[in-house]
């Protein structure tokens, strides 16, 4: 009875994310950068910002600050009012500049290429060590941001209560080799179909898997 639980089960994410990788076949970072430590700093700012508002900011912001060391040197003040725009600005300076003066210090000027060690850099946190290790690192990562956090409740996929609880979920019910695919595919998903407030259940290539009733989807 277990396997056959298990087999269903594996056969309807593989349902999944066929679906979702035919609906979405450019899916994947959507942040501009130039090497890890770019991806990290653009990673930071994105919490609560668009990819869109992050790139705009860094095309300007690199041209100032481009190092670890630079950042590990910025005068704060003028970094937010470079990054202002992105939000929390006053709260990320401070991760970017802590982060950047971890990896001069502790790691020689180079962004750590284990997860473990990045988690030890202050103002990175789990989703953005996820995102660096899979994106500069390609590593089988999965990082859950609010997207990937509400596409895997309305799939099922996950009744976790926290980031950590659905990563911990997506971890287990995937195949290493798709973490990072789904994570990009999830994120898509949630971000041109399957919206917060309105999603657009009409359009929906994996509608038969979604946990929304007709009404809720209104």
């Amino acid at each position: 009875m277990e396997n056959s639980v298990i087999h269903t089960r594996d056969a309807r994410i593989n349902a999944i994310l066929t679906a979702l990788a035919a609906a979405y076949p450019q899916a994947q970072c959507e942040l501009q950068y130039d090497n890890a430590f770019h991806l990290l700093v653009a990673v930071i700012l994105s919490a609560q910002c668009t990819d869109k508002r992050v790139n705009e900011v860094t095309k300007e912001l690199f041209k100032v600050y481009d190092t670890p060391r630079d950042f590990a040197e910025a005068d704060i003040e003028n970094l937010q009012r470079l990054i202002f725009s992105c939000g929390f600005y006053r709260n990320k300076s401070q991760s970017i500049i802590a982060a950047s003066r971890d990896i001069v210090e502790k790691f020689g000027g180079n962004v750590p290429s284990s997860f473990e060690e990045l988690l030890t850099l202050r103002g990175v946190g789990r989703k953005t060590a996820n995102v660096v290790m899979s994106v500069a690192f390609g590593g089988n990562n999965i990082a859950v941001d609010t997207h990937v956090f509400r596409v895997s409740h309305r799939l099922g996929l996950s009744g976790g209560k926290t980031p950590f609880d659905v990563e911990k979920d997506l971890t287990e019910s995937l195949s290493p080799e798709d973490y990072s695919a789904a994570h990009h595919l999830f994120i898509f998903h949630g971000r041109y179909c399957c919206k917060s407030q309105r999603p657009e259940c009409g359009k929906c290539p994996v509608a038969a898997f979604c946990t929304l009733s007709p009404v809720s989807a209104r």
